[in-house]
């Protein structure tokens, strides 16, 4: 590879990294051909990037990117394979439905929104954190479980002003 296209590689790099919020660094050496194709499938359907990025080229890249990655260019020993999402526990769930059936990919470590994960022992942590839809899910249900509650005192207070107030009353006692 010459100098040119190193420079080329870290710049692709470098903008790949800036543009997401979520990255994670796996081992999948040693997997074959067919299992490597499956990995690379189940990543595809879950809109996960992966590719096979050379430590040194990937390390510049961080530097010159503009974010914080604390410990992680540390961790990029032996092969290593980057995955990047726009949904920050998407990686984790297919590394640990994967790691059903196989021993790899192991996670080396994740930036996810800014926090540092580092070691393999963080793939629960990261598959239990709720993506950005998952949490306005969550708030909608919040806001709308009030809303139900008026709803329904409407409707078994029969339509009177006097049964409604009653019938909130009780389910506020």
């Amino acid at each position: 590879m010459t100098r040119e296209e190193k420079s080329q590689v870290i710049k692709d790099l470098t903008a790949q990294l800036a543009d997401t919020s979520t990255i994670y660094l796996a081992d999948i050496s040693g997997l074959d051909a067919g299992t490597t194709s499956n990995l690379r499938r189940a990543c595809f359907k879950a809109d996960i990037k992966l590719s096979v990025v050379k430590n040194t080229l990937l390390a510049k890249a961080m530097d010159a990117a503009e974010k914080d990655f604390g410990e992680l260019p540390e961790v990029l020993k032996g092969n290593t394979s980057i995955m990047i999402s726009e949904t920050g526990n998407a990686p984790a769930k297919v590394i640990k439905e994967f790691r059903k059936k196989n021993e790899k990919p192991i996670l080396k470590g994740a930036f996810v929104d800014e926090a540092i994960y580092v070691g393999d022992d963080y793939l629960e942590t990261l598959v239990n954190i709720k993506s950005k839809e998952e949490v306005i899910g969550d708030i909608v249900g919040l806001l709308q479980s009030p809303a139900k509650n008026v709803v329904s005192a409407l409707k078994s207070g029969g339509g009177k002003l006097s049964g409604i107030l009653k019938t909130l009353s009780e389910k506020e006692g």
